[in-house]
């Protein structure tokens, strides 16, 4: 289902160091199993798959169902970790150009843009919608922003607002508990233990997922299954390996890890890792930089520095085997000059334009690994998921940091709010 490709990693790479980091890899990855290191109380978004629970994910896609009998659009409200992941799953798993079978997944929170959340509630009016907003705490600034207007807008249109309005917090405190009780408006439980980044296999991610039409069960099992093969304390896998060679590249002094897409489906994953992987390591100035690119489009931008700029930089290719796309016929008057490629399909030309970039990238001093998804299907994204969550996890721990909190995010919103006049 996946498969980690380290050949152009090797070369660049001490043998007999990396061969005696091996115990230290496994302490970290059995301190992410005991639940014993710094933020272990915050791993329940790990043994929770260990022990499915059938039921919720039932009733999940039963309000999906719902939605998309009754909805023209879901609107979703949240930032970070309460929309990337829901956000990257649909992106993935849904046809690009295709009009949506179903309600449309609209998000809002996650930005202040005056012009995007005008246009979005004319965008909304006289349609169906439904809304879910998600945020444990309920008071971030941007969801909660977007959720008073939002909840207005259900109000004045809507003679069912309480069931076209679904919460999704933390099992208590916060400011949606006392307001979904004052409403009556349903609720799904962010489980403590689960960080906003870790939460995509919540409801949090799962409620949206479903509305989209995905299926949840198998997307989730995905997760299951890789979780159970990484829960012995022994076990050898390919996130460990990425895991310990990373570590190893920050401690040679590597800056950067420029995640490339070979996929533009897969952009959103990107985005997901971005903030799963710069969150949970850059503390104490420690973790290498996430970065994102989609090829081969950002070769055309930022190939010539991958290639030749400053030799900071390692790089991760996601790619996907599977389908084939159109095959180039031969022309008689072949004035494109493109009879060259007659027979090939489009993914065999993608495949020689991945290859052909990692051996370049590689021959220019940019270690790099490639992660081969079998298929881009539910199960195997839920694997995908597992897997970086619980990599990020052990090299949090090689860092010597807590892979599970985030208190720098904290600094710009007390400013925020200081300037803003809010009373506490």
């Amino acid at each position: 289902m996946l498969t980690l490709d380290r050949r152009h990693v090797t070369d660049f790479l001490n043998a007999e160091t990396r061969g005696a980091l091996a115990p230290r890899v496994r302490d970290a990855h059995r301190t992410l199993l005991n639940a014993s290191g710094a933020g272990g109380s915050e791993t329940v978004w790990r043994t929770m798959l260990l022990d499915p629970n059938d039921a919720l994910l039932a009733d999940l896609a039963q309000t999906a169902a719902e939605i998309r009998e009754r909805a023209d659009v879901l609107l979703c409200i949240g930032i970070g970790g309460s929309y990337l992941g829901a956000q990257a799953v649909i992106d993935a798993l849904t046809p690009t150009l295709l009009k949506p079978d179903g309600p449309e997944i609209l998000f809002a929170g996650h930005h202040l843009s005056p012009r995007y959340h005008t246009e979005l509630f004319k965008y909304l009016d006289g349609k169906s919608v439904y809304v879910n907003v998600i945020s444990k705490s309920g008071s971030t600034l941007e969801p909660s922003l977007a959720f008073r207007f939002a909840r207005q807008f259900v109000e004045e249109r809507f003679d069912d607002p309480g069931r076209r309005i679904i919460v999704t917090t933390g099992p208590e405190g916060g400011l949606l508990n006392p307001l979904r009780d004052a409403n009556g408006y349903r609720k799904y439980v962010i489980p403590d233990g689960v960080g906003g980044r870790f939460s995509v296999l919540t409801p949090v991610g799962l409620l949206p997922i479903a509305a989209a039409g995905i299926d949840i069960r198998s997307l989730f099992y995905g997760a299951v299954d890789l979780a159970r093969t990484l829960n012995a304390p022994d076990a050898e896998h390919a996130a460990l390996d990425y895991a310990a060679d990373r570590y190893l590249f920050h401690e040679t002094g590597y800056k950067t890890e420029l995640m490339a897409v070979m996929e533009p489906r897969l952009k959103g994953i990107g985005a997901w890792w971005q903030q799963l992987f710069g969150e949970s390591e850059g503390k104490q100035h420690r973790g290498l930089f996430p970065s994102v690119a989609q090829y081969t489009t950002d070769l055309h931008s930022l190939g010539q520095y991958v290639q030749q700029g400053q030799r900071t930089l390692v790089e991760l290719f996601l790619r996907v085997e599977g389908t084939q796309g159109p095959v180039v016929s031969e022309l008689a008057d072949n004035t494109d000059q493109l009879n060259y490629l007659a027979g090939k399909s489009y993914a065999a030309i993608n495949e020689v334009a991945y290859e052909a970039t990692a051996e370049a990238h590689a021959e220019g001093d940019v270690p790099n690994w490639t992660l081969t998804l079998g298929h881009l299907d539910a199960q195997t994204i839920g694997a995908v998921l597992y897997f970086f969550e619980h990599a990020v996890s052990v090299s949090g721990y090689l860092l010597d940091v807590n892979p599970f909190n985030q208190p720098g995010v904290e600094n710009y919103k007390q400013k925020m709010f200081s300037r803003l006049g809010r009373p506490d």
